[in-house]
């Protein structure tokens, strides 16, 4: 059995994979102080409460913050007894190009969200990620990666309204009953959901525009339903994205190592 593990900087999940679907699913907030063993019992736990009884003996990290990668390592050897495979590092293999300048690091995420949507869908893609920042990551027609852009996430934009302006309170983004808002908080879900909407089709056609081609736009993330509500802002919407790619990443290592 295969456990994934996807760590970015907000949350962390853990997916166990047993070749044809996923057995369970978990999510915690992510924390370098977690130590290995505090891993460890939350999943087993978790993994007990839900009868999951089975034997991991592969494990794959995606993480965007470098300093949970050590006691990920630690959980994986002493729980496990395997030595996990971790998206970015020299010995993890991609099934895909990566074409950016030179010395540039790409985030595993991106990497991992690529690798998912050529699988699924093949090339000319736009991967629209919204978590805590909402990425655009272009994946060329042979699968290979080519660049993207980053854009603050929905969430951070109405954080940084709320600490930024003392008369402007904390909400939820949802999508306004009306475009011009009657209130403090309509105003800022308006200003925030329908100029989000703006930014991914604005952004979305200045990349097919300047690739000169058509593409499709995959989206994932917590609030891509949300924004689809909109308009038909995307052609597919993928929940598990992430955890697809570090299947095939996984997969792909076994094949060729």
């Amino acid at each position: 059995m295969l456990l994934a593990i996807d760590c970015g900087n907000t949350n962390t999940v853990f997916a166990i994979w047993d070749g044809e679907a996923f057995l369970g699913t978990w999510r915690t907030s992510t924390e370098w102080q977690r130590t290995a063993d505090q891993y460890y019992v939350w999943l087993s736990t978790l993994m007990k409460f839900q009868n999951i009884d089975v034997e991991i003996t592969d494990v794959i990290v995606s993480s965007t913050v470098p300093r949970v990668v050590f006691n990920l390592r630690v959980f994986a050897d002493r729980y496990f007894n395997t030595r996990p495979i971790v998206v970015g590092k020299p010995d993890c293999l991609l099934p895909v190009d990566v074409r950016v300048d030179e010395g540039t690091a790409v985030g595993p995420d991106r990497l991992v969200n690529t690798v998912a949507g050529f699988d699924l869908f093949g090339g000319d893609l736009i991967m629209v990620d919204f978590g805590t920042a909402t990425t655009f990551d272009v994946v060329a027609s042979d699968g290979a990666y080519i660049g993207g852009v980053i854009a603050p996430g929905v969430n951070l934009s109405l954080e940084a309204l709320h600490n930024a302006a003392a008369a402007l309170p904390h909400v939820d983004i949802t999508k306004p009953q009306a475009v011009v808002g009657t209130n403090t908080v309509a105003c800022m879900q308006s200003g925030v959901f329908w100029g989000y909407v703006g930014l991914v089709r604005e952004i979305c056609a200045r990349i097919k525009a300047e690739r000169a081609r058509d593409m499709r736009v995959i989206s994932t993330g917590g609030l891509a339903p949300l924004f689809q509500q909109s308009e038909t802002l995307f052609d597919h919407y993928i929940d598990d994205l992430t955890m697809h790619g570090l299947t095939v990443i996984h997969r792909y290592n076994k094949e060729n190592n």
